[in-house]
Formats: structure tokens, sequence, C-alpha cells
């Protein structure tokens, strides 16, 4: 039986069949000279960028240093009232140390009910982009499986400052194209046909993005 995948197969190879033969692999390669940034080769201008482009998008910017990230993280939790938190696996415990949230540990039973019922996420992330504000996902350790960040009403999302890259161009070929990618700009949110905005339709409706910076940021 012939699938749909084949019949496109057919349809591509009918399409070629007065291509001649080297015409192909004769053909000049795609220029990729283009600019891959659009943002002085400054780490401190990126950052700033993203706290900016984030900012743009309703997500909530902290900035701290590897030192008091523990503490910000327990305010962040008890200023959303969070009483439980979903915990990713590889997730450095230290990063909770402070919080008195209930840790629920990503370990089999954190069903998509049970997730419904758990106030918050902390999480890592694979990369952030400056010059889109968006923070990219793809599963590894201390990020979890996607649902983690999609179901819980508030994403506390950590980003190294060595993790943050100007542009999308930048960014990919340090990507494993193998991986799923979630890339996030902002709260979840969406608009009807009258541009009235609601929160919190496809994910969170609140975001916090946690900037971990070498030096102190406030000087």
């Amino acid at each position: 039986m012939s699938t749909s995948r084949d019949t496109v197969l057919a349809r591509i190879r009918s399409a070629l069949t007065d291509v001649p033969a080297g015409e192909e692999a004769g053909r000049s390669p795609v220029r990729r000279d283009y600019r891959f940034a659009h943002v002085l080769d400054d780490p401190e201008a990126v950052l700033d960028l993203l706290a900016e482009n984030l900012a743009d998008y309703r997500a909530r910017v902290h900035r701290c240093t590897e030192e008091t990230l523990p503490g910000l993280l327990a305010r962040l939790l008890a200023d959303h009232g969070s009483r439980s938190v979903a915990v990713p696996p590889g997730l450095p415990a230290a990063w909770l140390a402070a919080t008195e949230a209930e840790r629920r540990p990503d370990d089999g039973t954190l069903t998509a009910h049970r997730l419904d019922t758990t106030d918050s996420v902390v999480t890592g992330c694979a990369l952030a982009v400056a010059e889109t504000g968006t923070i990219i996902l793809d599963g590894g350790l201390g990020q979890g499986r996607r649902v983690l960040t999609l179901v819980p009403d508030h994403h506390v999302c950590v980003v190294r400052a060595d993790q943050v890259v100007a542009s999308v161009p930048q960014a990919l070929p340090r990507l494993d194209p193998a991986r799923p990618h979630t890339w996030i700009s902002g709260p979840s949110a969406t608009s009807d046909i009258e541009l009235t905005r609601v929160e919190g339709v496809h994910g969170p409706r609140t975001l916090d993005v946690v900037l971990v910076e070498d030096h102190d940021p406030r000087g």
C-alpha cells in the first residue's frame, strides 16, 4: 500500500526528471556570511539585552550570584505563595536549600493531575537568546520533561551567564538537534479576536527568570 510519504517522494522524483545530471551537485553553496548578532561582543551588554527583552515579554527578571541564588529562589517561591515545588532530575540540591516549600521530585509520581496541584517548578535551561528574549529547554539535567514546565502555574528558570548567547544563529550550533527543544519567550499568553490578552492558557501564568552572574550585579 502506498503511503503519503511514498506519494510525495514520487512527485519530487518526477519533478526532477528534467534536471541535467550533475547540475544539483554543481550548484553554488549557500552563503552564510550574514551577521550573526546585532549587539556588541560584550557579555554585560548581552545580559542586559536579554533582561530587557524578557521583561518586554512580561517575564520577571532577577539577577544574582551563585551564592545568593538559594535565598532568591526561596523568596520567589514564598512571594508566589508556593507550598509545593516540582523538582526535575539533576537540579542542584543547593538551589532549593533555603525554601520551606514541599519538594516534589519527578520520580515517576508526578502525573499531570499531581502537577496541576503543584504551585511552582524550578528548572535550569540549555541556552538563552538575548536578541529574542528566549529561554531554551532541551530536557537535560535540571530541566526535566516538558510537562513539568507546562502544567504548574509558576515557572522559575535559572540561567547562568555562560548560557546566554546574543542571537539565534549563535544558539543553533550549541544545541543538540536530537533533543526535544522548548523555546520560551515570556509566560504563556494568547489573545482573542478582540486582542484581549489571556495568560496561562498553554503554560505557566508567571515566569520568573533568574540570571546568575559571576559578580554581584548591584556592584
